[in-house]
């Protein structure tokens, strides 16, 4: 493999990538260009693997060993997909500590791309200007660009867009569905390096459902989870906490996580499907969650950021969309939803949010 690559325009061979972290102009921006050259040093070294972490979003972050030709496998299948060629223009604008920033990296060497290099934020095409082939966003990075005009319109201009990282909001999908250009979201996780599936949000493929790359497996448990056989990219047969509809051909949905169904008085109950029914009523960021009740095991919490919403407002609201079983008995009032560093909803740290409002309340 060769070894340099093309940043911000400019070709560094392995012994000159200091140089580029010194064409940075703010001391972050300079951070994230030494986290860029010090993974691609890693990636040059002896060593058959390298070192990632899970996000966290659903429990404790994990550091996992992934050999790097299962990198370089997943980095193959990502680029025949989208038909990236040697020298085409592609952006980084994602943390490198996560498998996502990561796999753009391994992308971009693997198939000698141009990779452009902006530090990790809310807006990512500010002051972005370039033609792209392909840009990799979280949902958050793509609902800030659609607020403004001028990154909405740089948006457009790119070939080919991937968000991954979260759920994307049905009101950001009906904005995307007139853009020109072509639109993914992605399914993966660390343990499948990046993504296994992808379904296209806008155009005339447009579809509710996942379809898997070719050499890709899937089944579910007995409970409705997703069990991922990727001999290329995953030593293991993984079995996934997602709760999928999965058709014959391979094509799923994702209905929510095991981890999510609140078990109410006999009634397992999805978080995420609630949510999803409240979606168009409230208009604030909000979790559904539970806390620990001594008559129904489970009771159903919703925590919902501070608003001009008063409880009972809320409640009327709730009644409107929900069923008897599916309503919160509880509503806590929040400064913030807690997110992990990759901007997901944390929902251990919301449940524990939702238990301390919980006990406070019960000893007043």
């Amino acid at each position: 493999m060769n070894k340099g690559v093309t940043l911000n325009g400019k070709y560094y061979i392995l012994e000159r990538l200091p140089q580029f972290v010194d064409t940075a102009l703010t001391q972050t921006e300079k951070e994230f260009y030494q986290e860029v050259v010090l993974f691609i040093e890693e990636w040059f070294s002896s060593s058959k693997f390298v070192t990632v972490h899970t996000s966290g979003s659903t429990g404790v972050p994990k550091e996992l060993q992934v050999a790097k030709q299962r990198m370089v496998q997943s980095a193959k299948m990502t680029c025949t997909y989208f038909n990236l060629q040697k020298g085409d223009e592609v952006l980084l604008c994602m943390p490198i500590q996560y498998i996502a920033g990561k796999m753009m990296l391994v992308r971009t060497l693997v198939t000698q791309l141009s990779l452009w290099v902006v530090e990790p934020q809310g807006r990512p095409l500010k002051q972005f200007i370039m033609p792209l082939a392909f840009a990799a966003m979280v949902p958050l990075q793509l609902y800030n660009s659609l607020q403004f005009c001028e990154d909405k319109r740089r948006l457009e201009s790119i070939q080919n867009i991937l968000v991954g990282g979260g759920a994307i909001d049905e009101s950001i999908e009906k904005e995307i569905g007139r853009f020109p250009n072509a639109v993914y979201s992605s399914y993966g996780m660390t343990e499948t390096v990046s993504h296994i599936a992808m379904r296209r949000l806008n155009g005339k493929q447009a579809s509710a459902w996942y379809k898997p790359f070719p050499s890709v497996h899937l089944k579910q448990t007995e409970e409705g989870a997703l069990i991922i056989e990727a001999p290329l990219v995953a030593e293991e047969i993984l079995k996934t906490n997602d709760v999928v509809d999965l058709k014959p051909d391979g094509s799923f949905r994702v209905i929510g996580r095991l981890d999510n169904i609140i078990n109410s008085g006999g009634v397992k109950i999805q978080a995420e499907k609630v949510e999803q029914k409240l979606r168009k009523l409230i208009h604030t960021p909000y979790v559904v969650t539970n806390v620990v009740d001594s008559r129904l095991g489970e009771a159903i919490a919703l925590l919902i950021e501070s608003t001009s919403y008063s409880i009972q407002e809320l409640k009327e609201r709730c009644k409107t969309a929900l069923k008897p079983y599916e309503m919160p008995l509880h509503i806590f009032f929040v400064d913030a939803i807690p997110l992990t560093e990759t901007k997901k909803v944390d929902r251990a740290q919301c449940k524990t949010v939702a238990m301390a409002q919980f006990r406070k309340n019960r000893n007043r």
